[in-house]
């Protein structure tokens, strides 16, 4: 008999929910979900209570449900609860989750910063020529990456010799290169390392994520679309360059 268990990796958006019973609360989510309402519809989110002090009920936690589901989003953990409301989410179906420092990431057109001294290596303009290495901690795709697929590169960088297809996510814990044409999903720096970037031959992608912090396809400016790019994290925001 096979296994029926295995393991995954998915995209999942972190929510701040600091009072649920304020009225602008629902209306401010509103908004941002009208902003790319294909991007959002049934998206799962995690709940981040940090800073709520209510929420200690599994009715509390229902109630909190039914109001991302009228925004077509799907509630399906929470992060950063105490002991008390760990319980109250789980009596509410409710899964608990390990704190995150994911953010969302406005549009920022702020000069790119100098690198610095230890910064990552410049962009990417052409593949390596033959004979040269490729680290040990790099994972190197030469085929298109196909819609429904997903590459993750533990511990390290991600070079695509190739396209990234619409549907399909592209994932490293360090830096994501792309020659081709990035269409699909880009997240760099998966495991929180805010020094990471992105670096794609065509920009034309669906989202754009680094250490958490990112931006879909609505937000990026339209002066960066297929041009040939690097994406950096600085302040809390995604700085998009022209390389």
């Amino acid at each position: 008999m096979s296994d029926l268990v295995y393991g995954g990796m998915f995209t999942v958006m972190v929510v701040r929910v600091d009072d649920p019973n304020d009225p602008d609360f629902e209306s401010d989510l509103a908004q941002q979900v009208a902003r790319s309402p294909a991007f959002f519809a049934n998206a799962p989110v995690v709940m981040d209570i940090k800073n709520c002090t209510g929420l200690a009920s599994a009715d509390a936690f229902l109630r909190l449900r039914q109001l991302f589901k009228r925004q077509h989003l799907v509630a399906v953990g929470v992060q950063n609860a105490n002991a008390s409301q760990v319980r109250a989410a789980m009596n509410a179906d409710l899964a608990a989750f390990p704190a995150s420092g994911a953010k969302r990431s406005e549009p920022a057109e702020a000069p790119v910063p100098q690198r610095p001294a230890q910064a990552a290596p410049a962009p990417i303009a052409t593949p390596p020529a033959a004979g040269i290495a490729i680290g040990t901690r790099t994972k190197l795709v030469t085929q298109p990456v196909r819609s429904g697929t997903q590459i993750y590169a533990r511990g390290g960088d991600l070079i695509v010799l190739s396209s990234v297809s619409p549907g399909a996510e592209v994932i490293a814990d360090g830096h994501v290169h792309i020659y081709g044409t990035l269409r699909g999903r880009a997240i760099a720096g998966a495991s929180g390392d805010a020094e990471a970037r992105i670096f794609a031959g065509k920009l034309e992608a669906e989202l754009l994520c680094i250490a958490g912090h990112y931006l879909v396809s609505e937000a990026i400016a339209p002066e960066h679309i297929g041009q040939a790019v690097q994406v950096i994290l600085t302040d809390d925001r995604l700085t998009i360059a022209r390389v």
